[in-house]
């Protein structure tokens, strides 16, 4: 069988057993979408094609230590790395002080602005998506009442009245929600300060 009509799986099982042909293959099939995806964010071609080289450079290197166990799931995990690329790259400019005072310098570019930039708003999707899975492991009723609360913004009369108790076991609902989503929060080992 051609490797273009295998799985990514079944590609992967390829390449990892010595067919070269097989990763490249894996490439051709997921590389318009990953590279759009960096330059969504990126917007210098070159700086774009080193973040392409880099996730592969990474994703061969999982693969061969065996530790890919991703089964079917192959371009989510990828895409994930290449998120998490991008954003190791905003850090990285971050960190390097410039300074700048030629002919065209303008102090309002060296000012911080309170809107966030591409980076923070990556960074806060990624944490909204971890805690709202994360959410979907808390007991039924801990996560209604929570899910009222913050997303639905009612008060906690609102949600006694909307849930058919008093308003002491809505409050006691949504200490235990918080209290488990930390809990979930530590075991998952997700960091909500970035910054």
């Amino acid at each position: 069988m051609q490797c273009e009509f295998l799985t990514d799986q079944d590609l992967i099982s390829r390449y990892l057993k010595g067919d070269e042909n097989a990763l490249e293959v894996l490439v051709n099939r997921h590389q318009e979408r990953i590279y759009a995806y960096i330059l969504k964010y990126i917007n210098n071609r070159q700086a774009a094609d080193d973040i392409f080289q880099d996730v592969f450079i990474k994703v061969i290197r999982v693969l061969r230590s065996g530790k890919y166990n991703e089964e079917g799931k192959f371009l989510p995990w990828v895409m994930r790395i290449t998120h998490n690329l991008i954003i190791d790259v905003f850090r990285a400019q971050k960190r390097i002080p410039t300074a700048d005072g030629g002919e065209d310098f303008n102090i309002f570019d060296t000012i911080k602005r309170d809107d966030p930039n591409v980076e923070e708003t990556m960074v806060w999707e990624q944490i909204r998506g971890d805690v709202r899975e994360l959410i979907e492991h808390l007991p039924e009723e801990q996560k209604e009442v929570l899910k009222m609360r913050h997303y639905a913004q009612m008060s906690f009369k609102e949600i006694a009245e909307e849930t058919n108790v008093s308003i002491n076991t809505a409050l006691g609902r949504m200490r235990y929600a918080l209290i488990n989503l930390r809990k979930l929060i530590e075991e998952k080992e997700i960091n909500l300060m970035k910054y």
